[in-house]
């Protein structure tokens, strides 16, 4: 069995409420899990405007479907207009 997990940091620089966060946190976290299945969560900094950390996992039983999967949601996130990711973290257990 093979798990994988990614980390996001993300900066959203056109925030000015707890609202708009999450309502641009809501949308991410949504398009994510509609679009491959995996767990999604906001991990950090649930308090701050402009910060963020985001998870994602994904269990399989082939590390390379695992990664594969992973990485298009990395692609998915770094490709959101409204948020610049700071940085990205991806393990395996």
């Amino acid at each position: 069995m093979i798990v994988g997990v990614v980390r996001f940091e993300l900066h959203l620089p056109g925030v000015g409420s707890l609202k708009d966060k999450r309502k641009i946190l809501l949308s991410i976290k949504d398009r994510i899990k509609n679009k491959f299945n995996v767990s999604v969560a906001e991990l950090e900094d649930n308090d701050l405007w402009q910060k963020s950390v985001i998870g994602a996992a994904v269990l399989s039983n082939d590390k390379t479907h695992a990664n594969a999967v992973l990485s298009k949601v990395v692609d998915l996130v770094e490709n959101r207009p409204e948020v610049v990711v700071t940085d990205i973290q991806m393990d395996w257990l």
